[in-house]
């Protein structure tokens, strides 16, 4: 018996039961990210209105991964697939075409999040593998992702272009994430310069963080892929995060 072998993968169209569940899973993210006003505002209507391109894992009774993707229109005019404004970006784009009735041309993952008592099983590659059938399964032949590299924040001062060029003597690349990625068929496209965007006042940082915001300049900060910049006259810390795209192709 593998380790995945009682571990059942489906969309949450198939389960919608499972949707009271989905904040349920224990996970790592980092404070300030649940502080980017795009996602504050729509990532929790994800679910509700797109629940074809969302993926969930059970084992038994119990929501152990989910994965989330959005539909989008990438052709019209000042649209690409992979804009530089990232995951704030495609998110916005996917609800104002729902608002719109839009058809779409590509879709976008959003986030893939494991369970922590189940991390090391294999569940990132089964997860992104879903999310790519659910996005072929209605007819898209593109999922591209903004991937938030997992090992980025220990180099938080490389640019991430510079960052997603990194191989292992292999050949892949030498972030895992990254690398689940390409393992997959994905291939890394650019760097999202300013994919999610938190501001807060120094005081709202140190919450988050831990870190003191007491001086002016750039502020490493933990789990954080760049540093974030405070200004303290203005009583104002930015972090703009960039993200690396990568383009899957989805053959018939």
């Amino acid at each position: 018996m593998t380790d995945t072998e009682n571990i059942e993968i489906s969309t949450l169209a198939e389960r919608p039961e499972l949707a009271a569940q989905l904040y349920d899973i224990s996970n790592n993210w980092p404070e300030f990210i649940a502080r980017d006003l795009v996602g504050y505002t729509l990532l929790s209507r994800v679910p509700e209105e797109f629940p074809q391109y969302c993926v969930v894992a059970t084992e038994g009774d119990r929501l152990i991964a989910r994965g989330y993707s959005v539909p989008f229109d990438a052709t019209l005019e000042g649209r690409e697939e992979m804009p530089d404004r990232g995951w704030d970006q495609v998110l916005t784009w996917a609800f104002d075409d729902l608002r719109r009735e839009r058809p779409a041309t590509t879709a976008s993952a959003l986030e893939i999040t494991i369970d922590l008592d189940h991390l090391g099983r294999g569940l990132s590659h089964l997860m992104l593998a879903a999310l790519r059938d659910a996005v072929q399964r209605q007819g898209l032949d593109v999922l591209v992702a903004p991937v938030r590299p997992t090992a980025k924040h220990l180099q938080p001062r490389v640019p991430m272009a510079e960052y997603m060029r990194q191989v292992r003597d292999d050949g892949l690349p030498a972030d895992p994430w990254l690398r689940v990625h390409v393992r997959a068929g994905g291939t890394i496209e650019k760097a999202a310069a300013a994919s999610m965007t938190v501001s807060g006042t120094p005081a709202e940082w140190h919450r988050w963080t831990g870190v003191p915001f007491d001086r002016d300049g750039e502020i490493e900060v933990p789990d954080a892929l760049v540093p974030a910049h405070c200004d303290t006259r203005h009583d104002r810390v930015s972090y703009v995060e960039p993200n690396a795209w990568v383009r899957h192709g989805l053959r018939p």
